[in-house]
């Protein structure tokens, strides 16, 4: 093998490594929502725990289509039907249901919705979004999160 091709070879695995750390260091973090964030703080410096700025609320309309209930802390949970991660969010996300009575978990097959996904800005599966009580849209997840950071996200939304 001549020098060039074991340079690249090099590169490839190196850039593959740099990739999957990334998505390992990433996926499962629970982010604060962009619009959630004060203006001139980044999402990091927040570190997903300090109290939402003032946000919009989705479209009742849309909430309604997902079958989310207003009035409720929902987990709204983008999947599709051949995803394995997806099914790790269900179990984590239905056992936080029952550990917490006043919050709803809705799944959502991403493929049936696809003009809510696209307002929504979902670009993979599993996404999980928590939405605060009003329909705002408070944290949002891509991959699978822990069920102890699930709770504590939850804990801000709940009445004390």
């Amino acid at each position: 093998m001549d020098p060039v091709g074991i340079a690249m070879v090099g590169v490839v695995l190196v850039a593959g490594s740099a990739v999957g750390l990334w998505r390992r260091r990433t996926d499962g973090r629970l982010r604060v929502a962009q619009s959630t964030v004060p203006p001139g703080v980044t999402a990091e410096q927040t570190d997903g725990v300090s109290e939402p700025a003032e946000i919009d609320k989705l479209d009742p309309a849309l909430l309604e289509r997902l079958g989310v209930e207003p009035g409720r802390v929902t987990l709204l949970q983008f999947s599709t039907a051949f995803c394995a991660p997806c099914r790790a969010v269900r179990r984590v996300s239905g056992e936080v249901a029952a550990l917490l009575p006043e919050i709803r978990h809705v799944e959502v097959d991403a493929e049936s919705h696809l003009d809510e996904v696209r307002a929504l800005d979902i670009w993979r599966t599993p996404t999980l979004l928590i939405l605060d009580a009003d329909g705002r849209v408070t944290r949002r997840a891509t991959g699978v999160p822990t069920k102890p950071h699930l709770i504590a996200a939850l804990a801000a939304l709940l009445p004390a």
